[in-house]
């Protein structure tokens, strides 16, 4: 409607018209007109004849905060005599300052509201810090918390600072601050007579003239006084809570029992998140190792599946912090599964035969002696030409992709028989006629089958761990890994959005990285190369097109990021652009 609707109901307005009309006996309609357009009648059954600006109507404007929020109108009788069109414009501006007035109360009225309603969060914020503090199990969230409530409470100190203890170490290392001079050195305080003190015994200590203090060798240059609370679990002295400032005699007694409280809450949940941290760099060890012993399998796909992991972190990173992706973007919790995804994505393929994972040429070599004794056998014992025809079985043995020529030569080949006595045999047998008659690559269908069957083989292994919560998608990314955008993947010929994104991009990270290794049957190709190949892809339909251009224009800064993977720890994976991680 009109800007009123934001202040007065509808209802509300027409019953205020309706009244107004009825003081002129019903003679003088009433309107509002919002940016020439009539949006409200009362006393007529129509908008005609309410143009503003007409003998018979007049208008008064109604605005706030010098906003013009429309007009409203009244329509005079034909018969209006002077003396009755001033009394009219008197009821209309009566009219019109009503209704103003109607707005300015009910905008005070909301202005209170507003307030009251700030009030209450407020006081409900500082009711929920300790619960805040006590619940979260990331280090990061429960530190930053702590300092949060220590500004949202105005302590006195214009800097702040938390360490923590280094698990096994007496050392103790900056987590997050406040304040603190560009270029200063806080790890120097850490090392400070006084703070290592404080942290032994386990007390809070306000020092209000660190001039005079003999355990403070201008550690940090420039402070005046400072209270350091040490933060500590039944178990052992988890960090350290320090407030300090320029001036000198700020803090008092009730300042240090105040945050002795904020520490020993915080004590509980820095040991909790301490343990939840352990717990998962726990569990990234088991994982991978469970993926470096399917990789071990063999040696050519050694580290395949950590490098996956790697690649498509630093993929989904870079996507979610670029404009072209502002739809997309991955939180820690999601970099975490597709990490994981990317760890055991393959671990599947410990179902598959070792002879059908790390199959080299079409037929094992032992078979390729048996027919080279048959070859022989034959040529023996007839004017057959045996090493010119087995020259030909090796060279389709061992190629990828034979030519036309060796295949119709292998394929005339079949048609002959050998003999010992009486008994005829055929000279290649049908199973190795179908291997060698492959057209592309060493496996028959029944093997590729097999191997085939990995990405659902995966998820029926994966799905009796007892997950945590914020995984839900892991064991769809490993299924769908395989998948095309044409509906020409496996395991279950997904076609375009069917495919989760993440598991796009593991798509892509995972072709990128096999072909860019050495495998038993190609050399390793070059980065070049490797592009080629997703391009071909990406054009035929099978692969996210927009992602491969991603992923292309981007590859080297990608390649960057997933060696920052392997140095930051699985709960700060959204922190690998930055130089340094908690």
């Amino acid at each position: 409607m009109t800007p009123l609707k934001k202040y007065i109901r509808p209802g509300v307005l027409r019953n205020f018209l309706r009244k107004a009309c009825e003081m002129t006996n019903g003679d003088c309609p009433f309107a509002i007109s919002y940016e020439g357009e009539i949006v409200i009648v009362e006393g007529a059954d129509c908008s005609e004849g309410f143009e503003s600006g007409t003998d018979r109507t007049i208008a008064a404007a109604i605005q706030f905060d010098n906003f013009h929020a429309g007009e409203l109108l009244l329509k005079m009788p034909e018969w209006c005599a002077e003396a009755e069109r001033e009394s009219y414009q008197r009821l209309l501006s009566f009219t019109a300052f009503s209704i103003q007035e109607l707005i300015d109360n009910e905008r005070a009225r909301r202005s209170i509201a507003e307030e009251a309603l700030s009030k209450y969060r407020e006081l409900a914020l500082l009711h929920r810090s300790v619960p805040t503090i006590n619940t979260s199990l990331r280090l990061r969230d429960v530190v930053g918390a702590l300092i949060n409530e220590c500004r949202r409470e105005n302590y006195p100190g214009e800097l702040g600072m938390i360490f923590l203890s280094e698990p096994g170490s007496n050392h103790f290392r900056l987590a997050v601050q406040f304040g603190l001079p560009f270029g200063s050195n806080p790890q120097a305080l850490a090392d400070s007579a006084l703070f290592y003190q404080v942290a032994n015994s386990e007390k809070g200590e306000i020092v209000n003239d660190l001039e005079t203090e003999e355990r403070w060798q201008d550690e940090l240059p420039g402070l005046g006084s400072m209270a350091l609370i040490p933060i500590v679990s039944p178990n052992r002295t988890e960090g350290m809570l320090i407030l300090a400032s320029e001036n000198k005699g700020l803090f008092e007694a009730a300042h240090r029992k105040s945050l002795a409280t904020l520490a020993s809450v915080a004590g509980i949940s820095v040991s909790n998140a301490f343990n939840f941290e352990g717990i998962q760099t726990l569990m990234n060890a088991i994982l991978q190792a469970l993926a470096e012993a399917i990789d071990s399998r063999d040696p050519f796909t050694a580290g395949h599946s950590e490098r996956v992991a790697h690649l498509a972190v630093a993929f989904a990173y870079a996507m979610s912090r670029d404009s072209a992706f502002q739809d997309v973007l991955f939180s820690d919790q999601d970099l975490r599964e597709i990490y994981y995804a990317g760890i055991l994505h393959d671990v599947g393929k410990i179902g598959i035969k070792e002879d059908v994972l790390t199959k080299k040429t079409r037929l094992p070599k032992r078979r390729m002696d048996v027919l080279k004794a048959r070859f022989q056998l034959l040529g023996q014992t007839s004017d057959f030409n045996w090493t010119e025809a087995f020259d030909v079985i090796r060279q389709v043995n061992r190629t990828m992709s034979p030519e036309k020529e060796l295949l119709e030569r292998v394929r005339d080949l079949g048609k002959l028989n050998w003999s010992i006595g009486d008994e005829n045999s055929p000279l290649l047998y049908e199973d190795e006629l179908d291997v060698l008659l492959l057209e592309y690559g060493n496996l028959t269908p029944d093997e590729r089958n097999e191997i085939q069957r990995h990405p659902a083989e995966s998820e029926r292994i994966l799905q009796h761990i007892p997950l945590q919560e914020g995984y839900a998608n892991l064991l769809t990314i490993i299924r769908q890994h395989h998948e095309r955008m044409d509906g020409s993947g496996y395991p279950d010929k997904l076609e375009g959005d069917a495919i989760l994104l993440q598991s796009r991009i593991m798509a892509i990270v995972d072709i990128y990285d096999a072909v860019t290794q050495e495998r038993h049957y190609k050399p390793a190709s070059t980065r070049s190369e490797a592009m080629k190949i997703l391009t071909l892809e990406s054009e035929a339909g099978k692969l996210d097109n927009s992602l491969v251009s991603f992923f292309m224009e981007n590859l080297e800064r990608i390649e960057m990021l997933s060696e920052r993977v392997k140095s930051t720890r699985v709960t700060h994976l959204s922190e690998i652009g930055n130089i340094a991680t908690l």
